[in-house]
Formats: structure tokens, C-alpha cells, sequence
């Protein structure tokens, strides 16, 4: 994907792949959109971040990139974003904090853009904790979480979301302790649906079309109606 350059903070959501800046609370922030396909498209758009920017995550992330192409090819239209002190946005990173008001910041232009479309999240790793810790108060339809960095952010603090939710965990992943997600998702008394990926490490290393087909048939039943 080449993605056409566009002016900051466009007025409209983009009718093909775009890159531009947006405007966040520290600066602007370096964003990409994407749009389904005509014959698929839904009435929905989902925002989906990246692992922790300290450990070198990125929008371009191939986790993200292919989380992305599952919900595109689902039939919804996809924002990604580096979050502050990441690729070209400016500022420095804030421990999830300042990152979940990244998100707010890019979820309110998808609300003015598309204010009567579902709002979807997902997140790989640190970016499912920012948009769990922010499910609930960004009011989304929908969540999807790979990797859920527990053990390492303070998960048990956080809202547990009331909307349909996937978790997908590699049980071979060597960064985030696998039985630590299934434990906290036992003691949740809303639970999410849970793919657990056997031989599957945090970075889906020859796993990742896997992952598409587990998100893809996961939400089938989730989506918004058509466009």
C-alpha cells in the first residue's frame, strides 16, 4: 500500500488509503487511513494501536498491519496512528496515559467524520492496553485485544468493557506470560471471547495469517450493517 500524502487534520475521512497528520494533544500525529472495498463495506471504522513505541512499536508493526487487513477485508474502514514520540509525532512517551489521550484525540475526528458509523478498537500488545483502558469511556462497539500485555500493566484496575471483545493469545508467547492473560480473563466477570493460539509467539512469527482468520471469523457476527 502507497498511501496518498494529504494536507493535516483533512476535513472529510479519505476515500482511498491516506496518510497525513492529525492533530493530538501534544502535536500532530502521524496517521494512516484505509477504506474496505466497495462490495464489503460496512457502516463501522476501526482505530488500531501499536505496541510499546520504548521497545520500537510502530503503526507499520506487522501484527498491526495484519490486524489491519482483517478488519478492512471484514468490511470496515481502518485508522492507525503512531502514538506521541513514535515516527514523526511529536512529544515523548507517557507510560499509557498521554497515549490513551492519542487515541481520544483520534477517535473524536473519527466521530466527526463518521458520526453515525460503529466505532471499533483494537490493539496489539501495549495498544490493548491503551484501548482497554479507554473501551469503555470512548463508548466502542467493539474491542479486539492480541497479546494483552498483563502482568506488566496494572489490568486489574481497568473497566472491563461491555462491548463484544476478543482477546487472541499465543500460548508460546515469550514476552507476556500466557496462564497470566488466561487468569485474568477467568476472574473477569464479563469475559471476552478468547482464541488461544497454540506454537504461537507474542509476535505471531509464521502465525500471522493465522491471526487474520481468527479475527475475521471471531467478529463476523459483530459487524455493522452494510454501507
Amino acid at each position: 500500500m502507497n498511501p496518498t500524502v494529504l494536507p493535516a487534520d483533512p476535513d472529510r475521512f479519505p476515500d482511498q488509503a491516506a496518510s497525513f497528520m492529525l492533530d493530538g494533544p501534544t502535536g500532530k500525529l502521524e496517521t494512516i487511513t484505509d477504506v474496505a472495498e466497495s462490495a464489503c463495506a460496512r457502516r463501522g471504522v476501526a482505530v488500531i494501536c501499536h505496541p510499546n513505541p520504548v521497545q520500537g512499536g510502530t503503526m507499520h508493526n506487522k501484527v498491526v498491519t495484519m490486524a489491519e487487513r482483517a478488519l478492512r477485508e471484514s468490511g470496515l474502514d481502518t485508522v492507525r496512528f503512531n502514538f506521541r514520540g513514535t515516527g514523526n509525532s511529536p512529544g515523548e512517551y507517557d507510560n499509557g496515559k498521554g497515549e490513551g489521550d492519542d487515541l481520544a484525540a483520534v477517535v473524536a475526528w473519527v466521530r466527526r467524520m463518521r458520526p453515525d458509523d460503529a466505532l471499533w478498537l483494537a490493539g496489539f500488545s501495549f495498544g490493548s492496553y491503551v484501548t482497554i483502558s479507554r473501551a469503555a469511556q470512548l463508548h466502542a462497539d467493539a474491542l479486539i485485544s492480541i497479546a494483552p500485555p498483563v502482568g506488566r500493566w496494572a489490568f486489574g484496575e481497568l473497566a472491563v468493557p461491555t462491548c463484544p471483545w476478543l482477546v487472541v493469545q499465543g500460548e508460546a508467547d515469550e514476552v507476556v506470560e500466557p496462564q497470566a492473560v488466561f487468569d485474568w480473563i477467568d476472574a473477569l466477570e464479563k469475559k471476552p471471547e478468547l482464541v488461544r493460539m497454540p506454537d504461537t509467539s507474542h509476535f505471531f512469527h509464521r502465525r500471522l495469517m493465522d491471526l487474520r482468520g481468527a479475527i475475521k471469523h471471531t467478529i463476523r457476527g459483530w459487524l455493522p450493517p452494510a454501507r
